[in-house]
C-alpha cells in the first residue's frame, strides 16, 4: 500500500530530559524548540504524542536549577516534657468525696486533683508533682480516718456500751 515511500528510522530514544513538572506539561506549553531544518522535520512529524525528541536540543530545566539553589529545609521538633507519668489521683478523689468525705478531706482531695490536670495541660510539671503529692496526702487522710471511723462505728454495733 505504500509504493514508493522512503521510511527513515527513527533516532533512538533515551529518557526524556528535565523534570517531571517540565516533561508532564502539554506541548503548547513548553518552550518553543528553536527552527529546524525541513529534512528534520519529518522526524519531528514522525510522532506527535512524543514528549521528548531526541533532535530537538536540550533545554535546561528550570525546576532543576531551583532545586539546586534551595537550602535544605529543616524541621523543628518540640519536645514537651512527659506529663502522662504525673499521677492526679482523679477517681480516688471523687471515690473519697462521694462516699469518704471525712471533714471535707475528699473535697480537699479533688480540688488538688483537678489543679494537676490543669496544670499538666499548662505543661507546668513541677506544679503537677507538687498537687499531685498534696492529692495524695489528703486522698489518704480521708480514706484512713473514713474507714477508721466505719470500723469504730461496726464494733460499736456489735458491742454496745451498755454492755460495760
Amino acid at each position: 500500500p505504500f509504493e514508493g515511500v522512503a521510511w527513515t528510522p527513527r533516532p533512538p530514544q533515551g529518557p526524556p530530559q528535565g523534570c517531571f513538572a517540565c516533561i508532564a506539561k502539554p506541548t503548547g506549553l513548553r518552550q518553543a524548540s528553536p527552527v529546524l531544518s525541513p529534512s528534520s522535520a519529518v522526524y519531528l512529524m514522525e510522532s506527535k504524542s512524543c514528549k521528548g525528541d531526541s533532535l530537538r536540543p536540550a533545554v535546561p530545566c528550570k525546576h532543576s536549577v531551583e532545586k539546586k539553589t534551595m537550602t535544605n529545609p529543616t524541621t523543628v521538633i518540640e519536645i514537651y516534657p512527659d506529663t502522662t507519668e504525673v499521677n492526679d489521683y482523679y477517681l480516688w478523689s471523687i471515690f473519697n468525696f462521694v462516699y469518704l468525705n471525712f471533714c471535707c478531706l475528699g473535697f480537699i482531695a479533688l480540688a488538688y486533683s483537678l489543679k494537676v490536670r490543669d496544670k499538666k495541660l499548662l505543661n507546668d510539671l513541677n506544679g503537677a508533682v507538687e498537687d499531685a503529692k498534696t492529692a495524695r496526702l489528703f486522698n489518704i487522710t480521708s480514706s484512713a480516718l473514713a474507714t477508721f471511723c466505719i470500723i469504730l462505728i461496726f464494733i460499736f454495733l456489735r458491742y454496745p456500751l451498755t454492755d460495760y
